[in-house]
């Protein structure tokens, strides 16, 4: 409810604005064959519902890729930055989205929803601090959304203080028993990013005992 009212705050093509300005709806130009563009379909068709469900993640399409590059604007103070597939010698300049003052503020939310209770919880990595969202999707078949079949999600940086990774996961159609983006897709970002961190040798910023919660600690509901 809340974020379908903010969203009708703004003018349709306000909003479409922002996310075109987050590179959804086109290619993001790595070079690589095949890559999706996603859709994001035109303001002027829009109608009120569409701009309140697309404010949640339907009724607009991304790929994986396209929700990690979205992600560098919270860990690099509001600028937008390009993607490639190969190591570059010196930053790419990027594209200022946010101001840095609203991206720091997202970026400490991300962060206090990895404390207990958030829906982050299930992505914490011994010794470092996060900040994440997790995410939960019904599937499209034709042109409707299915009730039993869902895509988990969770995206999230680390350390969450002075982020050096971006680690997106995407579970497709999980089927061990539970299908929420914090309980399926959280604890793989906590085991890839958690690896990576050590391999770069990125120096723990809280102590080891940082992800000591019961196994029975309940995942938030995440829609």
């Amino acid at each position: 409810m809340g974020t379908s009212k903010l969203a009708l705050m703004n003018a349709p093509e306000d909003f479409w604005n922002y996310y075109d300005s987050l590179g959804f709806g086109r290619a993001p130009n790595t070079g690589f064959p095949g890559e999706a563009s996603g859709r994001l379909r035109n303001w002027k068709s829009w109608r009120p519902i569409e701009q309140a469900t697309m404010s949640f993640g339907y009724g607009v399409s991304v790929s994986l890729l396209q929700m990690a590059r979205a992600y560098t604007i919270f860990v690099n103070d509001g600028v937008l930055l390009p993607l490639s597939l190969y190591r570059t010698a010196n930053p790419m300049p990027g594209k200022r989205v946010l101001s840095a003052k609203t991206a720091r503020e997202m970026r400490d939310l991300l962060v206090a929803n990895s404390q207990p209770g958030g829906g982050a919880v299930g992505g914490r990595i011994i010794g470092y601090s996060i900040g994440g969202k997790s995410g939960t999707a019904r599937k499209l078949e034709g042109r409707s959304y299915v009730a039993n079949k869902h895509r988990a999600l969770f995206i999230g940086f680390a350390p969450g203080k002075a982020p050096r990774l971006i680690v997106a996961v995407m579970i497709d159609e999980p089927s061990a028993g539970k299908y929420y983006g914090g309980a399926v897709a959280a604890p793989v970002f906590s085991a890839v990013a958690g690896g990576a961190l050590r391999v770069l040798n990125v120096q723990p910023d809280e102590p080891s005992n940082n992800t000591l919660l019961p196994e029975s600690t309940p995942v938030p509901v995440d829609f």
